[in-house]
C-alpha cells in the first residue's frame, strides 16, 4: 500500500499549480563570466549558442567532456554585452568552475565565483504573475525588476519565474512575496513538479556517465547551428546517425522506492533510480535512465518492488 503523502506537502503541492508558492533554493552557484571575449568563449565549451544571446535573454546548456558526457548543465542569462550570469546545482559547479577557468587562459574573459552574494528564490503557480506585479517574462527571457523596493533578477520559467537578489536582501524578498499572497513551500513540494514534468537534475537522474540524448536533455540545451564545441561531434553523431542505449523514462511503482535502488528486466539491471516521490495525484513515481529496451509499458523490478515503464511527462 502507497502512503499518503503528508497534509502539509499536499498543501504545498497545490499551492504551486493552483495559486502561487515559492521556495529559497540552499546552495545554488552563481558564475560571472565577463569581458570582451565572455561570450565567445563560452561559446566553444558549452552545447547552446551562447553568442547569439541578447541582454534579457537565457538559455539552458550543458558542459561535456570530449566524449560527449555531461560534465554538469548550467543556465545563462546574457545581463549585458559583455557580461553573462551562469546559475547551476551543486554538484559539478566546482568542475564546471575548474574547467571553464582552465581553458579560458589567454581570453579577455574573467570568471568570478559570486555565489555568496546572491540567492535564488524559485516560484511556480498560475498567480506568480500577479504576485510579481504583471511584469511580463517571455519564455526565454530575463529581466531587472523591483519588487516592494527590492531590486531583483527574474527569469522566466515553465511554472513561474525564478528569482536572483542579493544574499543580504533573502529576507525581505520573502516577506514581499508573503505579503503579496505567495505561499513558502518546502523543497520536497517543488520535487514534485519536477520529477511529474520529467526534468531530470544532475546529481540525481544526470551524471558524468550520462549524455545529453539518453537524458531527453537535447532539444533544450544542445544548438546543431552553431559552431564546435567540446563534445560536438559525439552529440552530433548520436543524434544525426544513431539512437542512445539509455533513456530517461518514468516509473509507475506498486510501491515507494529510494533513489539508487537497481531497475531489473527479465534479471537483468538495466539502470536505477534517480529521483523518486510519492505524489498526491500519480501515487508512487519516479525518474530513471534505463537501457532503451525499457520501452513504455513494460513491467519491471525495481528493488522486488513491480513497476511500469511510462511515457513522459506523468499524465
Amino acid at each position: 500500500m502507497i502512503p499518503p503523502v503528508s497534509v502539509e506537502i499536499d498543501a504545498q503541492y497545490r499551492a504551486l499549480i493552483q495559486d502561487s508558492g515559492f521556495v529559497v533554493e540552499e546552495g545554488h552557484r552563481f558564475f560571472l563570466a565577463s569581458g570582451s571575449e565572455a561570450a565567445e568563449y563560452l561559446q566553444g565549451q558549452l552545447t547552446q549558442d551562447v553568442e547569439a544571446l541578447t541582454p534579457g535573454e537565457t538559455t539552458y546548456s550543458a558542459l561535456l567532456d570530449r566524449k560527449g558526457h555531461m560534465q554538469t548543465d548550467m543556465r545563462v542569462t546574457r545581463n549585458a554585452p559583455d557580461e553573462l550570469l551562469i546559475d547551476l546545482d551543486e554538484p559539478g559547479a566546482d568542475r564546471a568552475l575548474r574547467h571553464l577557468s582552465m581553458y579560458k587562459i589567454g581570453r579577455e574573459v574573467e570568471l568570478t565565483d559570486v555565489s555568496a552574494d546572491r540567492t535564488l528564490i524559485r516560484t511556480a503557480g498560475p498567480a506568480t504573475p500577479r504576485v510579481l506585479g504583471d511584469v511580463p517574462l517571455a519564455p526565454g527571457s530575463a529581466r531587472e525588476i523591483a519588487l516592494e523596493g527590492l531590486d531583483l533578477l527574474a527569469i522566466a520559467t515553465e511554472s513561474g519565474a525564478d528569482l536572483v537578489c542579493a544574499s543580504g536582501e533573502a529576507d525581505r524578498l520573502v516577506a514581499a512575496l508573503r505579503s503579496r499572497g505567495a505561499e513558502p513551500v518546502e523543497p520536497e513540494a517543488f520535487e514534485l513538479l519536477r520529477i511529474e514534468s520529467g526534468r531530470p537534475r544532475f546529481g540525481a537522474e544526470m551524471s558524468e556517465r550520462t549524455m545529453p540524448a539518453e537524458a531527453g536533455i537535447v532539444e533544450r540545451s544542445v544548438s546543431f547551428t552553431k559552431g564546435c564545441y567540446i563534445g560536438q561531434e559525439t552529440v552530433a553523431r548520436l543524434h544525426y546517425r544513431g539512437r542512445p542505449n539509455r533513456n530517461l523514462r518514468g516509473l509507475r511503482l506498486e510501491s515507494p522506492a529510494q533513489p539508487g535502488t537497481e531497475v531489473t528486466l527479465d534479471g537483468k539491471t538495466i539502470g536505477e533510480l534517480g529521483s523518486a516521490a510519492v505524489h498526491p495525484r500519480h501515487g508512487a513515481i519516479a525518474l530513471a535512465v534505463l537501457r532503451r529496451e525499457a520501452e513504455p509499458g513494460t513491467s519491471v523490478d525495481v528493488g522486488g518492488t513491480a513497476a511500469e515503464v511510462v511515457e513522459l511527462p506523468f499524465g
